[in-house]
């Protein structure tokens, strides 16, 4: 979350900034309001606990010189009765101003492009050509059917729309994807491979921004011990290091994390129905790092740098955009989206983000780390990026490899994972 403090020496700047994201954030006035309250009920509580004080070492002198107490002990009462009181208000005053700042997104970085959504990102880069093809290209979704590797009608019986069953090779495409990237990830880019819980707390979806704002599009197990499906391998990365101060020396922390990731999709409606762009269930695998401040702007192009070696080594035509203001996530401060391109949808589209949440989720999750012993923490930067998410990346070989009659070739780098140049 954003630091009240910093708010409070600079409101009209921050209420600025988050006002780029389209919405209104004037209601940040009031938060430095209830913290003006805040700091005058602590020195109020602080005085008055000192007359009570006072008061008391009246009371021995009085009993000492055989002076009546009554008085005095009536005052006491009342010093406490007022004291109880003005504890109340501060708890109210701080937890509206907890409630407040929970549900107010992170600034954007001050050099992202203003714009309302992904029509106004900029796009940065590109690689590869796109393939011309001598004959109509066939969507993702008709190229699996006939092939009999993806079955859409099945796993709609089985559970519902948008969930997808991989069968012979479309199954082994999908798994061999998640140890490409997973070896190429930890062996060549350094990061700690892991494989993290499928199932978080709420307090870890707090701490990473997922809750309060996105909790409609959480899967709830339904017990009684506050329990959701992973949304992202984000969330239970981030959180192995909540509550925890780490060691200067330690950072960067670098994990590549391979998750199944649910999301109920509420605010996607009619976006995206066929084919496995938009599922309810999908694999990913994710890169997070925790840096100190100061390096998080490198970490966040190094990331970038990881990501892309996928679609480069795959050789897959994609572009990388700069997100504008009103497409950045809740979290973040700076987001890079690469897009690859799918022949049936004629465009690019999007195969992972890559983030800087710089202290916002550290500050929500109150990981730390000392310079030196006798340092004073501070609150690490957290970045984390699509390294990538995988069915999408089935999708992007289907398309871009299929061939006239209507099998898929294997990119060069996946056939001794896969054992096999083709699906047919």
């Amino acid at each position: 979350m954003l630091d009240i403090k910093k708010i409070r020496e600079n409101t009209e700047f921050y209420i600025e900034l988050l006002n780029r994201r389209g919405g209104d954030f004037s209601y940040l006035h009031d938060l430095v309001k209830k913290d003006s309250r805040r700091r005058e009920i602590i020195l109020e509580v602080e005085q008055v606990k000192a007359k009570r004080n006072e008061l008391s070492k009246l009371i021995g002198n009085y009993k000492r010189e055989k002076k009546d107490t009554k008085e005095l002990f009536e005052s006491i009462t009342n010093t406490g009765k007022n004291i109880g009181d003005l504890e109340q208000e501060l708890k109210r005053n701080e937890e509206e101003i907890h409630e407040g700042l929970l549900i107010t997104p992170n600034i954007p970085n001050e050099e992202i492009p203003v714009g309302k959504d992904e029509e106004d990102n900029l796009e940065i880069k590109r690689y590869g050509e796109i393939r011309k093809f001598d004959f109509e290209p066939q969507p993702h979704w008709d190229l699996a059917t006939n092939l009999d590797i993806l079955d859409f009608d099945r796993a709609s019986k089985i559970t519902g729309p948008r969930f997808t069953v991989y069968k012979g090779l479309g199954a082994r495409l999908e798994r061999i994807l998640i140890n490409f990237m997973s070896d190429l990830h930890a062996h060549e880019h350094g990061y700690t491979e892991i494989i993290p819980p499928y199932i978080v707390n709420g307090e870890s979806m707090l701490a990473t921004g997922q809750f309060p704002k996105f909790k409609d599009d959480a899967f709830k197990i339904l017990d009684e011990r506050d329990l959701y499906l992973n949304p992202t391998a984000e969330v239970p990365t981030i959180n192995m290091h909540r509550n925890e101060t780490l060691k200067a020396e330690e950072l960067p922390i670098k994990y590549t994390a391979f998750t199944t990731a649910f999301r109920q999709e509420a605010g996607s409606a009619g976006r995206d129905t066929r084919g496995i762009i938009r599922q309810h269930q999908f694999n990913k695998v994710e890169l997070i790092k925790f840096t100190k401040p100061e390096n998080s702007a490198k970490e966040l192009e190094e990331m970038l740098k990881n990501s892309e070696k996928v679609l480069k080594l795959l050789n897959l035509p994609y572009r990388v955009v700069t997100l504008c203001t009103g497409d950045l996530g809740f979290s973040m401060r700076k987001t890079y989206d690469i897009e690859v391109w799918l022949p049936s949808y004629n465009t690019y589209r999007e195969i992972g983000s890559i983030s800087n949440a710089e202290d916002y989720q550290a500050r929500r999750a109150n990981i730390k780390f000392k310079r030196d012993p006798k340092a004073k923490s501070e609150f690490v930067h957290t970045l984390n990026g699509s390294g990538l998410a995988v069915g999408r990346t089935v999708v992007a070989i289907l398309e871009n490899y299929q061939q006239k009659d209507g099998t898929i070739k294997i990119p060069e780098v996946l056939v001794p994972y896969m054992r096999t140049e083709v699906i047919k």
